[in-house]
């Protein structure tokens, strides 16, 4: 279903992303960090959704559309360090670092933070040229936010 999507970002220098193609792309981040500790749980869905709405200015019906084709997407996408470094070459740096503050509200969600989960959002930030200072201080701004 994504394929010419997939090629289209993947290819050498690809072009900056259209506003939908970026939203899709950095929402199935959001989605494979959720699945990145083999537990999917359905509050991860719905704070992806919350995120979705909030950031794109989206209703429910139309956050839940997103995440549903970023669900695909991220199954078709290939491998995390590809899949990333096409996104940093296609998307903005402070929508990829916005990415990154939403990235930790998804692995914080359930109230634990798996050695899965960690690794994989220390890669994803690298890969898309966070540093780790920021990265971590998306993570407190997080931590810090009120419920």
């Amino acid at each position: 279903m994504f394929a010419d999507f997939i090629k289209r970002l993947t290819q050498p220098d690809p072009a900056p992303l259209p506003d939908d193609d970026a939203r899709l792309a950095l929402t199935a981040l959001l989605v494979r960090i959720a699945r990145s500790d083999n537990d999917y749980a359905a509050s991860e869905s719905r704070l992806i959704d919350q995120i979705v709405m909030q950031r794109y200015g989206l209703d429910a019906e139309g956050a839940s559309a997103l995440r549903s084709d970023a669900e695909t997407l991220e199954t078709e996408a290939p491998d995390t360090v590809r899949f990333t470094r096409a996104i940093k070459d296609a998307v903005a740096y402070e929508n990829r670092l916005a990415v990154i503050e939403a990235l930790w509200q998804v692995v914080l969600a359930d109230g634990s933070r798996s050695d899965e989960e960690n690794a994989l959002l220390r890669l994803v930030a690298s890969l898309l040229g966070i540093t780790d200072t920021d990265s971590a201080m998306a993570r407190k701004r997080i931590e810090n936010a009120p419920n």
